[in-house]
């Protein structure tokens, strides 16, 4: 008896060891299998590089981590998009060639923006009216007097909602609306909009608003996935006028931020057969989260004869192609004079700093705007481990002081100018669904221009001391968040 009690410590421990050696052992096939996936599907080399390395070297950590937050297309999504006879390809065929009667028809001298038309798989739409919103008051102002005019149906999407005094209001106005008889959808991203309360939601369905999130973890392979995020901000009121841009729903964006200061922002209405293209997109966001094509009125209101034409690029990672920096490097590469480019998380892929580059050293006038107080540590300081360059190539950084920049837009010459949701990150070109509306119209541009001039005049240029006098523990940092850029 007293000779099997001393053995049994030695068996539980043989016993423990074995099961340590088979999980051990199993974590790490379980890293080799993910590396293969990570290998097959990754969008950059570094992205490919960093998963593999961590897969194998710390499986029981990087294993979790990769299905959680590593895959870079959205299966599910693309597989929607992939059945020519369901009944959202069907509705988007027929919509979208009863829109092509606007299509602006554009001379050999701007073939460039061929290749814009096919990466939006929508035309520039001509007729419309283009309204830049500059800051929360105007913004919110234009928003609720749209959401008050409609008459038939209202369609929303958000990728943050709080439930603060300008989400209550915002929840206040659609409930009215729907109460009137007016059909509203509201699709909201349930990551970003993770602390708004189900009684919101509750109390908008019992009013008889459509709710529904975006479900970014339904369809095979999805369950786990939180890297996916909608990051759209649309509205559309009875499909003759839209708006989108940077604002969500939100005390910080009218108000400003408790520690970063006021919130500059950009959004853009647009009225005419474009806000039916936002229609579009929103339409096939509505058909992923609850398998319905909502039955809506397609005829375009055209308000002038003369309008400007627009062109509504929607990107995100069900895309053949990288959509967004795809966008990105033509603009930059259709600039003979001046490119300027406002985006709060900059840490864009090798080929758009490659564009930038080169532009700058043609002579082109590259400048960019970004915030001087970061909200997203990482992206903060992997900026700092390119810099450098794009400042020795003539690119000029500007940072804006005065508050926290969170506007997205960019300016081309004095011919054209986008607003939209694209930051120019990782997370913006491969993996969140996005969308910018691009306006070809001297008018507009020059009202950009005029945006840009203020933010730069408080903005303070970067100088290449900047990068230099830097210590030791922040180039570490930089090169350090560098490396999760194609991840985070």
């Amino acid at each position: 008896m007293i000779g099997w009690f001393a053995r049994k410590p030695a068996t539980q421990r043989r016993r423990s060891w074995g099961k340590l050696a088979i999980f051990v052992a199993l974590a790490h096939a379980l890293g080799l299998v993910s590396s293969v996936e990570a290998l097959m599907s990754s969008r950059t080399s570094q992205g490919a590089i960093a998963w593999i390395v961590s897969l194998n070297t710390i499986p029981y950590v990087a294993v979790p981590t990769y299905w959680v937050f590593g895959r870079n297309k959205f299966e599910g999504y693309v597989l929607s998009r992939r059945d020519e006879d369901s009944e959202l390809t069907r509705a988007l065929a027929e919509k979208l060639g009863e829109l092509r009667v606007h299509r602006v028809e554009w001379s050999n001298e701007d073939r460039q923006l061929a290749g814009v038309e096919q990466l939006a798989k929508l035309p520039y739409l001509g007729g419309n009216e283009a309204m830049l919103l500059v800051d929360g008051e105007e913004t919110f102002a234009s928003l609720f007097e749209g959401i008050d005019s409609a008459e038939r149906y209202l369609l929303v999407q958000f990728y943050i909602v709080r439930d603060d005094d300008i989400g209550q209001a915002f929840q206040q106005r659609l409930i009215d609306k729907a109460r009137e008889g007016v059909e509203v959808y509201f699709l909201y991203d349930e990551i970003g909009s993770y602390k708004l309360p189900s009684a919101y939601l509750r109390r908008l369905r019992e009013a008889g608003v459509n709710v529904h999130r975006f479900h970014s973890t339904r369809g095979p392979g999805n369950r786990f996935q939180l890297n996916f995020r909608n990051h759209r901000k649309i509205m559309v009121a009875d499909g003759a006028r839209a708006w989108v841009g940077g604002f969500n729903i939100g005390d910080e964006y009218l108000e400003g931020h408790e520690k970063l200061g006021p919130w500059r922002d950009t959004h853009l209405k647009l009225s005419g057969p474009a806000a039916l293209a936002l229609q579009l997109v929103f339409i096939e966001d509505w058909h992923w989260a609850t398998e319905e094509v909502p039955d809506l009125p397609w005829v375009p209101t055209v308000p002038s004869s003369n309008g400007v034409p627009a062109l509504v690029l929607p990107s995100g990672p069900a895309d053949r192609f990288e959509t967004a920096s795809l966008m990105m490097q033509q603009a930059i590469h259709a600039a003979s004079e001046r490119v300027w480019i406002s985006s709060p998380y900059f840490v864009p892929d090798e080929a758009v700093q490659s564009k930038l580059k080169l532009a700058a050293l043609n002579g082109v006038d590259v400048r960019i705007l970004i915030p001087e107080r970061p909200d997203n540590v990482l992206t903060f300081y992997a900026a700092y481990a390119f810099l450098g360059p794009l400042l020795d190539a003539g690119v000029e950084i500007h940072r804006y002081q005065e508050g926290f920049l969170h506007g997205k837009a960019f300016l081309v010459d004095d011919v054209g100018a986008a607003v939209g949701t694209v930051n120019l990150d990782n997370r913006s070109f491969r993996l969140n669904f996005e969308v910018t509306a691009l306006v070809m119209d001297r008018d507009f541009a020059s009202d950009v221009e005029a945006m840009f001039e203020q933010d730069f005049a408080r903005s303070r240029r970067m100088t290449r001391e900047d990068i230099d006098d830097r210590p030791l523990w922040h180039r570490v940092a930089a090169r350090g968040a560098y490396l999760f850029a194609p991840v985070l």
